[in-house]
């Protein structure tokens, strides 16, 4: 464990808990943890992560806009559902990223873990895509994919990434009662 990982996982807590209670600064301390695990990733030769981080970034950047100035000042952007079409291209899309990053990984670097590392990606950015918009249903995509991040990172001996990872699941399952709740509270 680096003080590397140490601090990008405080600030990876801190983040979504603040996204579950649908505080706009969950972004700005998500774009320091990113960007940490970015750096984190390279040294550990993640390179989908790094690239998932990466865009991450670019993301916090968005979400903290579409939260506060993209949304109407007085009320914020709402909870909604995904369409079924929202929902099939987006895990089209998802998938099929999957593939191509993968392909790219495993062909044109020494990535430890191209095609999983790929698929994780691919789908944490439709994950973290839905919940720049308040779709309900990133968390549930969030639950999934936390899991199965547990599973990789204690496979390679990231004990304290693997348990953030176990917190961000728990705290993904609190966001999916709370913004339920929300999405019932303006119908």
């Amino acid at each position: 464990m680096s003080s590397l990982e140490l601090i990008a996982s405080l600030l990876g807590v801190i983040a979504v808990w603040l996204t579950v209670r649908q505080n706009p600064w969950c972004w700005p301390l998500g774009l320091g943890m990113v960007s940490l695990y970015a750096w984190f990733f390279f040294d550990a030769r993640l390179y989908s992560q790094v690239l998932l981080h990466s865009v991450f970034a670019a993301m916090q950047l968005y979400g903290w806009w579409a939260w506060t100035l993209g949304a109407a000042v007085d009320q914020g952007r709402p909870v909604t559902r995904a369409s079924t079409q929202e929902v099939a291209i987006g895990i089209a899309g998802a998938a099929i990223g999957s593939l191509l990053l993968g392909s790219a990984m495993a062909s044109f670097t020494e990535a430890a873990f191209p095609w999983i590392d790929a698929a994780l990606t691919a789908f944490s950015l439709l994950a973290q895509l839905w919940m720049a918009l308040k779709r309900l249903q990133c968390w549930v995509l969030w639950i999934v994919v936390d899991v199965l991040f547990i599973g990789f990172f204690s496979h390679q001996g990231y004990w304290l990434t693997a348990g953030l990872y176990a917190l961000f699941t728990g705290l993904a399952v609190m966001g999916l009662r709370e913004w339920r709740t929300a999405l019932g509270a303006t119908r």
